[in-house]
């Protein structure tokens, strides 16, 4: 049998989750429930799955206990489009969320925005599209 026989499985994808790797797992737990409101929908001991919304999710793991480890250097960012970008950016501002950035215009992106760190340095931005995009 050749790759070109092979198809795709049928029935889509259940879920979509993107996986952080953490020092300090119940300090991430908290920020990604109370700042960021998330509601666990998984909990696997030293792995906690978060819905964001519909079918995205971001899964926190131990480290010491995942397949990866944490990394100092952080190249994934969590990006939210939500319907008020000023009204999160006011929520991240009351809970002195650690990097938080000032609001930005982007008209090449047709967005507006901001970003801030989680507490161990992954990034968050939080978008708004502007009318027309």
């Amino acid at each position: 049998m050749s790759a070109t026989d092979i198809h795709r499985p049928d029935g889509g994808i259940v879920l979509v989750i993107t996986f952080q790797y953490y020092r300090d797992l119940p300090t991430a737990m908290r920020f990604y429930e109370d700042v960021l409101g998330f509601e666990l929908a998984i909990d696997q001991g030293w792995s906690k799955i978060y819905r964001i919304d519909g079918q995205a999710h971001v899964g926190l793991v131990d480290e010491t206990r995942g397949m990866k480890n944490w990394r100092e250097e952080k190249t994934v960012q969590v990006c939210l489009r939500v319907p008020d970008v000023d009204a999160w950016y006011a929520w991240a501002e009351a809970n002195k969320v650690d990097g938080l950035s000032e609001m930005f215009d982007s008209a090449e992106l047709g967005i507006r925005a901001f970003v801030m760190d989680d507490p161990e340095g992954y990034q968050i931005e939080v978008q708004t599209a502007k009318p027309g995009h």
